[in-house]
């Protein structure tokens, strides 16, 4: 798991009191309305620019007028080759593009990640601002943009918990579409549970029976009680409680936050997970089934490369590594003696988010106390994986095979080609290592 490339994920399977994964994920190709050309967004139909040509005999090209074999090809011929997941959250706007892979499920081969914080001020005004609205709809741009070059043929496009509950939140979703061209869904509170699961079920330890999932998001966190074996997973029980990392820091503060101010957050957070382990009884099946905890969010990924000391956020360092109590309990204990000046330079926190970390590590200590569990592995994958993963599996395309040149998303009608320079091949390369030495 050394890069984009490399992300394994988890054939999902239908979660108990939870409906079918079907039912969460509805067929929604993609539809963009803005200028320029766009891949049929039907799953069902070819797009004939991505076909071998044929040379005048009318065999297709080839050293010997033979065509070259495909390993699925039906499935080559008839289902879409590029998907993506975009993910409209409280704080961020995130984007993968991705294709089928027999080895890894599938292959990111595009990524978009940008801070928007879309639900800011909403927990005093309870609406979107303008400000938010116009950042958020400028990385949304980018990822049109990213869509069309990546010649993407089937999507799901959602929002959370700012848009749920933003007493504008349906007409900023017009307004997206007006401006962007994106049809963007609003999902519910148990479908953002189901798919979050699903991104990151490929990390559930296989020596346990049990796991419990967190993902703490900007405006809402969800807590998802597993019975699994291996990766095949069902939800048993969830929870999605109305505090997130954005919500919490706009009602306690997050510039300078000492030891009172961190314990008064926890006792906040605290009565929300108690009501979920009065109603489920959760830890006292922690110990019987030797479970883990298993979370997918900013928060636990920052508190992994804070405790690795890594110069920069490192992907495949952080994702799937395993943090015990005193791990979570050290940084946490760092982070608070630490200035806000010095939390914006930490190479795995940065300015965008200084504010934020420490209400994350406050939830987090919260699910902790409430469930004690010395096991905490960290997922840097989510909603965008579980959403490329389902979508995949609808159209039984997950591992399908696409190392074939006419299923290689960067050739046909819809690639950019860039212009060559008169410079020698020579210099070129020369140039291209001063780029990577930069």
């Amino acid at each position: 798991m050394a890069d984009l490339a490399g992300w394994t994920v988890s054939k999902p399977i239908v979660a108990k009191g939870a409906g079918s994964v079907e039912k969460a994920v509805p067929d929604r190709p993609l539809q963009v309305e803005r200028q320029g050309s766009f891949p049929n967004n039907d799953c069902n139909s070819t797009n004939p620019g991505n076909n071998i040509p044929a040379d005048k005999s009318g065999k297709p090209n080839g050293k010997s007028g033979k065509s070259r074999r495909r390993r699925h090809p039906s499935k080559a011929s008839a289902s879409p080759r590029v998907y993506a997941a975009l993910d409209l959250g409280t704080n961020n706007c995130r984007l993968l593009v991705a294709n089928p892979n027999r080895h890894t499920g599938f292959r990111v081969i595009d990524a978009f990640s940008r801070i928007v914080r879309l639900g800011e001020g909403m927990t005093h005004s309870g609406k979107l601002s303008d400000e938010a609205e116009v950042r958020a709809i400028a990385a949304l741009k980018i990822c049109t943009d990213k869509m069309i070059q990546r010649g993407v043929e089937r999507s799901r496009l959602i929002a959370t918990e700012a848009c749920r509950i933003a007493k504008n939140g349906k007409q900023f979703i017009d307004r997206v579409k007006s401006e962007t061209g994106l049809n963007i869904e609003i999902i519910d509170r148990k479908t953002e549970a189901q798919l979050a699961v699903a991104g990151c079920a490929a990390l559930l330890c296989p020596q346990s029976q049990r796991a419990l999932v967190f993902d703490i998001g900007g405006g809402s966190s969800e807590i998802m009680w597993l019975a699994h074996k291996g990766c095949d997973y069902e939800i048993l029980s969830w929870t999605s409680i109305p505090v997130g990392v954005v919500t919490l820091a706009e009602k306690f503060g997050g510039i300078e936050i000492n030891q009172r101010e961190f314990t008064t957050m926890i006792e906040y957070v605290a009565p929300y997970l108690q009501k979920f382990e009065d109603e489920f009884q959760i830890s006292c099946e922690l110990k019987r089934h030797n479970a883990h905890m298993l979370g997918t969010s900013g928060t636990v990924t920052t508190i992994a490369g804070i405790h690795l000391d890594l110069p920069r956020y490192d992907r495949s360092k952080v994702d799937g590594c395993w943090l015990s109590g005193e791990d979570v309990a050290a940084v946490n204990k760092r982070l608070l003696g630490m200035p806000f000046e010095a939390r914006k330079e930490c190479p795995c926190i940065g300015a965008d988010r200084a504010d934020l970390v420490l209400a994350g590590c406050a939830i987090l200590e919260a699910v902790r106390l409430q469930w004690p569990c010395e096991r905490v592995r960290v997922a840097d994958r989510g909603l965008r994986e579980g959403i490329l993963t389902t979508l995949m599996c609808q159209d039984e395309t997950f591992g399908m095979d696409c190392s074939h040149p006419s299923d290689n998303p960067r050739r046909g009608p819809f690639r950019r080609r860039r212009k060559r320079s008169n410079r020698s091949q020579k210099s070129n390369s020369q140039s291209e290592n001063t780029q990577n030495r930069s």
